[in-house]
């Protein structure tokens, strides 16, 4: 019964494959979308002032524990 192909030849294909550098992300990820939003809703419903450019930051994280 035939292997299916000698180590030999392993990784051939995916070795010969020109390397193509990833496009930086537009967007950021829904998770961190979603608590960016949260933050700011929940600043502008206790009537605190919201900055233009919300840095990463400055969005409070709950306490692990």
């Amino acid at each position: 019964m035939p292997t299916h192909g000698s180590m030999t030849k392993a990784g051939k294909v995916r070795n010969q494959t020109p390397k193509i550098e990833k496009k930086p992300r537009r967007n950021l990820p829904p998770r961190v979308r979603n608590r960016r939003e949260y933050w700011i809703r929940k600043r502008k419903e206790a009537g605190l002032p919201v900055p233009t450019v919300v840095p990463p930051s400055s969005v409070p994280r709950k306490a692990k524990g």
